[in-house]
């Protein structure tokens, strides 16, 4: 039997609001996080991602409040990150009410942090963030940090493939390039990352139509599909997106 495909909605939160930008820049408010997760779950989301993209900015205790609050409008896995530079934060996270962690800068600058997080909730709690950005000089994707803002001299892939032997149990894999422009997800490089990891890929940035998440679960090879503003401004219900990926012969867990 071959597992369900996931359809993962996510909220980027900026404080106690939820946002949405096109190539992580222009952004707009997306309405309120808690409302957003109960939604989510009742309409048969299989996950949900709350990502604090304002931990710069040290909100960190209206981030956990936020995670709280989501948490316990959830029949469902909760991931969430932003800003987890140390395993406290992580416990800090866990403890509010995340099932799973995401890491994403902090990983990149001590890669030691997967580890220590893997080794304390185990890999299947330690999700990889890669924001990757196609590189036509070098001929690759490069990895991108501080909410895609800066550039490393990281190979994407190879990044993924480091990562997961670090103690990594699923990659979140976000192309730059695609990122809020619902032109569909990037498949080449979520397929590149897919082949060459021996973990869960969920596939992130470009999906507007039902089509998008067809073509990302076949050709893509992702085991997950991640959006955001096509789902909060109510352009594509999650009960209709699995109905019809379902008429399409794709795996998912339909909604009772």
């Amino acid at each position: 039997m071959s597992l369900a495909h996931r359809i993962i909605p996510c909220l980027d939160t900026d404080g106690a609001r939820v946002v949405k930008g096109v190539n992580f820049v222009g952004l707009r408010d997306a309405g309120d996080p808690v409302a957003l997760a109960a939604r989510y779950n009742a309409e048969g989301a299989d996950e949900l991602v709350v990502l604090d993209i304002a931990a710069s900015r040290d909100r960190r205790p209206t981030f956990l409040e936020t995670i709280r609050r989501v948490a316990a409008e959830l029949a469902i896995p909760l991931t969430a990150g932003g800003g987890i530079r140390t395993l406290e934060d992580a416990r800090a996270v866990v403890r509010a009410g995340a099932d799973k962690i995401t890491l994403n800068t902090a990983a990149v600058q001590r890669r030691e942090l997967i580890s220590e997080l893997s080794r304390e909730f185990g890999a299947q709690a330690v999700v990889l963030a890669i924001d990757a950005k196609r590189d036509e000089v070098k001929n690759r994707w490069q990895v991108r940090i501080r909410g895609g803002h800066d550039g490393t001299e990281l190979d994407a892939i190879a990044w993924a493939i480091e990562g997961v032997a670090a103690g990594a149990g699923e990659i979140l894999l976000t192309s730059v390039d695609r990122d809020g422009t619902q032109k569909g997800f990037d498949v080449p490089l979520t397929a590149a990352i897919a082949n060459a990891v021996t973990v869960p890929v969920i596939a992130s940035g470009g999906a507007k139509f039902p089509e998008h998440f067809a073509e990302i679960f076949r050709e893509g090879n992702a085991d997950a599909a991640l959006a955001a503003s096509i789902f909060h401004d109510s352009i594509q219900p999650i009960r209709d997106l699995k109905n019809y990926l379902s008429m399409e012969k794709i795996e998912v867990r339909l909604s009772c």
